[in-house]
C-alpha cells in the first residue's frame, strides 16, 4: 500500500508545532512526507474537521490479541497475578501457526489504525515452531508480521527479541518459552533475515532490536544486542513486577533500573517498557537519560503491574509514549485516560500532569506523539515540512466536539469521548482509515474470523 501521489489534506482546525491553526492545507509527497503546510488556505483535496499528528503504538505483542478475554478466570491460587496470566499465554501460543500469526497481526494492526495510531513498534519474540525447532526460514514469523504491515499499511518498527534464559540465574527456557529462545549468534542471523524482509515495505519501516529483559538476557547478550542495533531503536522490558525486581537485585546486586543505567549508555534510542516498579531516584535518573518510558496503562492495569510515577517523571522532563502491549483492548484515548486517572487515584488529586500553560489532554497527547516517534526511530510526531505524513483526523461534527476549541478538543477526546471520534488516519501518506473504518477492513476481519474459528477447534 503506497502513498497517494501529491496527496493533499485540508483541515478546518489543525494542531501544528506552535499551536492550533485554522484552515490548514497540507501537501504530501509521493514518498509520504510533508511538502508544505499552509495556514488560512482555501479548501482543497481531502477535507477533515480536526487534524492531529498521529502517534506510534510503541509496544505490541500482536499474537496476544487473539487471547483477549480468555484470562479473566482465577485458577487454584488464592491470588492471581502476571505470573499466572503468563502460564495461560504460554499454553495459548503453542497452537499458533505462521498463518495464524499473520492473520492476527493484520487484524490488530487494523484496529490500531482505526484507533488513531499511524505506526506500531512490534516487540516480536515468537520465533520458532511449537517445541522450539526453528522454521526452515529462521525469520518466518517476522516475515508474517511484515506481510501483515504490507496489507494494512501501518508504519512498522519491527523489534526482533533476543530471549536467552528463563531467569536471571540463566536457567533453561520452560516449555512455554521455548518458541522464543535463541543464543546470540542465531538471533543475529534471524535479525539479518528480518532486515532483508523489511525492505519489501515502504521506506518508513524501521528495524530495531529488543533484548527482552534483564531476566531473559545475560550481560554479554545485552551488550551484543545493543551493539547490533547501533543508533537504531533498542526496546526492553524493565521493572514491571515486584518479583522481577527482587530477582534482578538478588542476582545482579542492583535493582533493574539502577543496574541498567549504571551498566549501559542508555540514551535517546532506548525505550524502556513499563517501569512501574521504580524508586523516586530511579524515576528521576531515567527521565534525565533521554530514553523513552514505554507505558502500557491498559495492560498494566489488566496485569496488576502497578502505577508508573508519571507526575515525577514529567516534572523531570521525562519522555514517554504509549503502547497496547497484550492488546487486550486497542484504544489510544483510553491508554492516555488510564495513564492520567491512575495518577489521580494514587495521589488523590485532579489534572495531575497539567501545567498552567497546557491542559491535561494536551500534555498527554503531545508527550505520546513525541515519545512514540522517538522510540520508533520514526521521523513523525509533527505536522511540519519534512516529517512523515502521519495524521489522525477527528470528526468535528461529533456531538462531544461541538463548540470545542484549542486544547479543549484534546481534553474532550481523551476524557469524554473515545476512538469513535476518529474519522481518518494516514500513515506516511497512506490513507488507510476513511470514515472510521480501515479501507481493507472487510477482508482483514473475515480472515481473522476464520483464524479464530480454527484456533478454537485446536485448543
Amino acid at each position: 500500500m503506497s502513498a497517494v501521489p501529491g496527496a493533499g489534506v485540508f483541515a478546518q482546525k489543525a494542531l501544528l508545532p506552535d499551536g492550533w491553526a485554522e484552515n490548514v492545507a497540507v501537501t504530501v509527497s509521493d514518498e509520504g512526507r510533508i511538502i508544505s503546510v499552509e495556514r488560512d488556505a482555501e479548501p482543497s483535496g481531502q477535507t477533515v474537521g480536526i487534524l492531529l499528528p498521529a502517534p506510534v503504538n510503541l509496544h505490541s505483542h500482536a499474537f496476544q490479541r487473539a487471547m483477549a478475554g480468555m484470562s479473566e478466570r482465577r485458577g487454584q491460587n488464592a491470588r492471581d497475578s502476571f505470573w499466572t496470566w503468563r502460564q495461560i499465554m504460554f499454553r495459548f501460543l503453542d497452537t499458533l501457526t505462521p498463518e495464524d500469526v499473520e492473520a492476527i497481526s493484520a487484524f490488530v494492526q487494523m484496529e490500531m489504525l482505526e484507533a488513531g495510531y499511524a505506526a506500531v513498534g512490534e516487540f516480536h519474540y515468537l520465533h520458532h515452531q511449537p517445541g522450539g525447532t526453528p522454521y526452515e526460514n529462521l525469520a518466518e514469523l517476522s516475515e508474517r508480521i511484515i506481510c501483515a504491515a504490507s496489507e494494512t499499511g501501518i508504519g512498522l518498527t519491527h523489534l526482533p527479541v533476543l530471549y536467552q534464559y528463563g531467569g536471571c540465574d540463566k536457567r533453561g527456557l520452560a516449555a512455554g518459552q521455548i518458541r522464543f529462545g535463541n543464543d546470540f549468534d542465531r538471533f543475529a542471523k534471524l535479525r539479518e533475515k528480518s532486515e532483508t524482509a523489511i525492505k519489501s515495505l515502504p521506506d518508513d519501516a524501521v528495524l530495531g532490536v529488543a533484548p527482552h529483559s534483564l531476566r531473559a538476557v545475560d550481560e554479554e547478550g545485552l551488550r551484543d544486542a545493543v551493539a547490533l542495533a547501533g543508533q537504531r531503536p533498542v526496546h526492553m522490558h524493565l521493572a514491571e513486577q515486584v518479583a522481577e525486581v527482587e530477582e534482578v537485585q538478588e542476582v545482579r546486586g542492583k535493582r533493574p533500573v539502577e543496574w541498567l543505567l549504571e551498566n549501559q549508555d542508555v540514551s535517546q534510542n532506548w525505550c524502556l517498557i513499563h517501569c512501574t516498579q521504580m524508586t523516586p531516584r530511579e524515576t528521576t535518573d531515567l527521565a534525565k537519560s533521554g530514553a523513552v518510558a514505554g507505558l502500557c496503562p491498559i495492560t498494566e492495569s489488566s496485569l496488576g503491574d502497578g502505577i508508573f510515577d508519571g507526575v515525577r517523571f514529567l516534572q523531570n522532563d521525562g519522555r514517554f509514549g504509549v503502547g497496547s502491549d497484550s492488546n487486550i483492548r486497542i484504544s489510544l484515548s483510553e491508554e492516555l485516560r488510564t495513564l492520567e486517572y491512575s495518577q489521580r487515584l494514587r495521589d488523590k488529586c485532579r489534572a495531575s500532569v497539567a501545567t498552567p500553560e497546557k491542559s491535561t489532554g494536551r500534555i498527554l497527547f503531545d508527550g505520546a506523539v513525541a515519545g512514540g516517534a522517538q522510540a520508533a526511530g520514526r521521523l513523525s510526531g509533527m505536522i511540519s515540512t519534512g516529517c512523515l505524513a502521519d495524521f489522525l483526523a477527528l470528526d468535528a461534527n461529533a456531538i462531544d466536539l461541538e463548540g470545542r476549541d484549542g486544547d479543549e478538543i484534546l481534553d474532550t477526546y481523551i476524557f469524554a469521548g473515545d476512538d469513535r471520534l476518529v474519522s481518518d488516519v494516514w500513515s506516511a501518506g497512506r490513507h488507510v482509515v476513511r470514515d472510521g473504518k480501515h479501507v481493507k477492513g472487510n477482508a482483514i476481519r473475515a480472515k481473522y474470523r476464520a483464524t479464530m474459528a480454527s484456533l478454537r477447534d485446536r485448543m
